[in-house]
């Protein structure tokens, strides 16, 4: 997820403000909301207390918008195959996503969109013309440029709008079976199912009733997802990002930490933190090779992380080649627009602790040898040569 290589610097830690994921829900979600029993504190009332009030507004939007467009979404076709991001998180996703979307013959959700998903048809050029000054500059965790039109993980809007994602995790930060149920849509009762599958639907017919063109669309929990986005798109196509494991777990750790405290309603306690990034990393990538051979041959392409910061004009030319996508050459200058934006950015830098060094690699070692990653001898052999 993070960007182009460059100075690195101390893991970043900011306010995202009193805005949270979940003041994009209708009462009605915030009341399945609650009923989840969410941790709640007394040193959290200001986001409880905005709650109420966002909730009367995206019910009020929400109802406008629906007398409006309910007709026009129901009849919407996709405008061609849509492309899914995989890998786990902090696996470089948000690199991947933002290089893609500079191609403007593709469309994608919005931060705007993805957090306000039930009515940004009605609302958007106006309530994102007058709080753009609101939004902070950067991601809480990292250095990611933020803006209420940068590309967001669609994960954010089905959260606010049916609560069967991953991100009800700062709700119930010591829940591992809560923030994991959504990673396995087969076993989902038939009514949470189809509840997945009907706003999955919605929020991407509305994506392209805003604009008709093949959507990109970008969440790590898509890598667990592969069957029950192949059932609702068959032609389907997708581009797995890896990275080196250890780096993806001091990221992801540090991810969960801050998107905690700065989403939760009450304590940010999460416990066993470590064993819930290797274990949910593990079965990420055992999903992923059982389910890629259902894909259709062309529609799935691999790409490193390293390798698309290295050389990230060669790895798209290559994606887009493999993948069928539209003409290179008309994307291009926007890349290279886009990617000179990437030379300045400082990624954020972690100890690296042996024992968990170690601990990655004899857990994760499938997947270093499938996507060739060097173990901690290897790497300290290198370094001393």
């Amino acid at each position: 997820m993070a960007s182009q290589s460059g100075k690195e610097d101390k893991p970043k830690k900011s306010s995202q403000g009193q805005l949270i994921l979940y003041h994009g829900m209708k009462l009605s979600t915030m009341g399945k909301l609650f009923a989840l029993k969410p941790s709640l504190r007394w040193s959290r009332f200001i986001r409880l207390g905005l709650m109420p009030s966002w909730g009367l507004y995206n019910s009020f939007w929400a109802a406008v918008e629906n007398l409006f467009y309910a007709r026009k979404i129901r009849e919407t076709k996709l405008a061609g195959p849509p492309v899914f991001i995989l890998g786990y998180w902090r696996s470089g996703t948000t690199l991947l996503h933002n290089l893609v979307t500079a191609d403007k013959r593709f469309n994608y959700p919005t931060l705007y969109q993805a957090v306000f998903p039930w009515h940004f048809l009605c609302t958007e050029k106006t309530f994102t013309a007058l709080t753009g000054w609101m939004v902070p500059k950067s991601r809480p965790m990292d250095n990611v440029e933020v803006h209420w039109k940068i590309p967001q993980e669609d994960d954010f809007a089905i959260c606010a709008m049916c609560l069967v994602s991953p991100y009800t995790l700062p709700l119930r930060p010591f829940d591992q079976q809560e923030w994991t149920r959504s990673f396995r849509i087969e076993d989902l009762s038939q009514s949470d199912r189809e509840l997945w599958e009907e706003t999955v639907t919605h929020f991407m017919k509305k994506l392209t009733v805003r604009e008709a063109k093949p959507l990109v669309m970008k969440s790590p929990a898509h890598t667990y997802r592969i069957r029950a986005i192949l059932r609702l798109f068959p032609d389907a196509k997708f581009i797995h990002i890896s990275r080196h494991p250890f780096d993806v777990f001091n990221s992801a750790l540090h991810l969960r930490s801050t998107m905690i405290e700065q989403n939760t309603l009450g304590d940010a306690y999460h416990p066993d933190a470590e064993e819930s990034v290797i274990s949910t990393f593990n079965e990420a990538f055992d999903v992923y090779e059982r389910d890629r051979h259902l894909i259709p041959e062309g529609n799935l392409t691999e790409v490193k992380y390293e390798t698309l910061v290295q050389n990230p004009m060669h790895e798209m030319e290559r994606i887009y080649r493999e993948l069928n996508l539209p003409d290179f050459e008309q994307a291009r200058p926007k890349l290279e627009e886009k990617l000179v934006g990437h030379k300045s950015y400082q990624k954020n830098r972690f100890d690296q602790d042996p024992h968990w060094q170690q601990e990655v690699y004899e857990r994760c070692r499938a997947f270093y040898e499938r996507f060739d990653y060097p173990s901690p001898e290897q790497e300290r052999d290198t370094a001393a040569a």
